[in-house]
């Protein structure tokens, strides 16, 4: 029986991504994230899984961001067995995203059914905290750029992707065909990581799109500098400053920017809170020496983060108090795109201040909180309410560390053997129709969109299309 590729997740939208190979009576899940944006794709997370869960034998993760990884404790519930693969960064950063998501999901859904705002009788929870302890005995560690048998004749080497600690993408082959996952590819130049690595290349290739169809703009003067220039004003009106932020590798890059900015005199001393449990668990693992060799030769693991009012906010009272700063403050606080957590209360407070500023560090999904304040929202729901939106907004995609058109072009070009296909993953249909576009004209690759639930026979012969199977 031929190789078949199912695109469950991860096609016509920037999240989600989950990809089904089959081989005889064989399922290996390459990912397994959840759904985020707008509610028709939320609703997603609660549908049946296309095959079930019981059939799938081992699922193999590229890296620890919850669009990756935050659908795995549903897939147990409904009776996965198998084991979870991934790099050791990975594996300890996917259990902080698992808890730190299960413990929010269930406070969610209390605070629903005490507040009646949800549509639900009575409010659940995607998955509990009971679901990710069962999740969490089933992964495995992988090193890197070793091939890993999955028995069979299938074999998957992970290689380093340069997108956040332990990222990596995934070459898979079974005894008739080859693909490869790029994951979530880095810059050429990271801030905190060692440059992505190029994989050996495979007949098909699955290559993420999420800045597909632009480039990132260059400052023309110094680094940051629309940030430096907001924090430098909204400190003299007397406002705070709040950074929604991912909590893995996000935060990271965002502290050590405002460390240099600091260090350079292009900011003042301001009180710098970091409130995100799940953020300051990830900066541990960061520091944690075993992961020095994915870290900057020249960056310094104790020192790349010198702030002197840094203030690690870890229970809810502090957090509360947090709502009303008494002096100008810098806040950090997941989610990054404002879908949930601590970072909801901060923003209900102090967006109706117009001395305040909110400071978007990257991609914001349609659909969310943070695309709608990148957008113009005058007003936001949240907690059942609307909330006026009249502090200061700063988008600053200097932070992004998705790699743009340019470097997804790149990485492509130095696949050696060049790949039969390519698919455009995990972007808008707009990015990933772009990126297909220019791998055919400037790469002349044959490419293409993956459409969501589509099937493809890989071998022999393939690719050809069906439905989901």
């Amino acid at each position: 029986m031929a190789t078949s590729l199912t695109f469950i997740g991860g096609a016509g939208t920037v999240t989600g991504s989950k990809f089904l190979i089959t081989h005889d009576d064989r399922r290996i899940l390459v990912d397994a994230g959840v759904f985020q944006g707008e509610r028709d794709l939320r609703r997603l997370n609660w549908e049946p899984f296309p095959v079930p869960p019981d059939s799938i034998e081992k699922v193999l993760l590229t890296h620890a961001h919850t669009d990756h990884v935050g659908y795995l404790p549903v897939l147990v519930r409904d009776g996965f067995g198998g084991e979870v693969l991934a790099t050791e960064a990975t594996c300890q950063l996917a259990e902080i995203v698992l808890r730190d998501s299960a413990f929010l999901a269930e406070r969610d859904a209390e605070h629903a059914a005490a507040h009646g705002y949800s549509r639900h009788d009575p409010p659940l929870p995607l998955f509990t905290e009971a679901d990710v302890e069962r999740t969490l005995g089933r992964f495995r560690i992988v090193d890197y750029d070793e091939d890993v048998d999955l028995t069979g004749g299938c074999l998957a080497r992970w290689t380093r992707a340069g997108h956040i600690l332990g990222a990596a993408s995934i070459r898979l082959a079974t005894p008739d065909t080859s693909v490869l996952f790029s994951g979530d590819l880095g810059r050429a130049d990271h801030p905190v990581l060692r440059s992505r690595e190029i994989p050996p290349g495979a007949e098909f290739v699955l290559v993420e799109s999420t800045y597909g169809d632009r480039e990132h703009q260059e400052p023309a003067g110094q680094q940051h500098e629309a940030l430096a220039d907001l924090i430098r004003r909204t400190a003299r009106r007397g406002g705070s400053i709040l950074i929604p932020a991912f909590a893995v590798d996000r935060t990271e890059v965002v502290l050590q920017a405002l460390t240099e900015l600091l260090h350079a005199g292009r900011i003042p001393e301001l009180p710098v809170f970091v409130n995100s449990p799940m953020a300051l668990a990830a900066l541990a693992v960061y520091r944690d020496r075993r992961h020095a060799a994915e870290l900057r030769p020249d960056l310094d693991v104790n020192a790349f983060v010198d702030l002197p009012g840094l203030r690690e906010v870890r229970s809810t009272e502090e957090s509360i108090k947090l709502n009303r700063p008494k002096l100008p403050s810098i806040i950090i606080s997941s989610s990054g795109m404002a879908t949930g957590g601590r970072v909801l209360h901060h923003l209900e407070h102090l967006l109706p201040d117009n001395r305040n500023a909110v400071v978007l560090a990257g991609y914001q999904a349609a659909g969310t909180r943070g695309r709608a304040l990148l957008d113009g929202a005058t007003q936001l729901k949240m907690h059942g309410r609307q909330v006026p939106v009249r502090a200061e907004i700063l988008s600053d995609e200097e932070f992004s560390v998705h790699a743009d058109r340019s470097e997804l072009l790149d990485w492509l070009a130095a696949l050696r053997p060049a790949p039969r296909q390519v698919f455009t993953v995990h972007g808008t249909p707009e990015s990933a129709a772009a990126l297909a576009a220019e791998t055919q004209l400037r790469l002349s690759l044959p490419a293409r969109v993956a459409g969501f639930g589509e099937l493809v026979e890989l071998a022999p012969g393939g690719p050809g299309t069906g439905g989901v199977g």
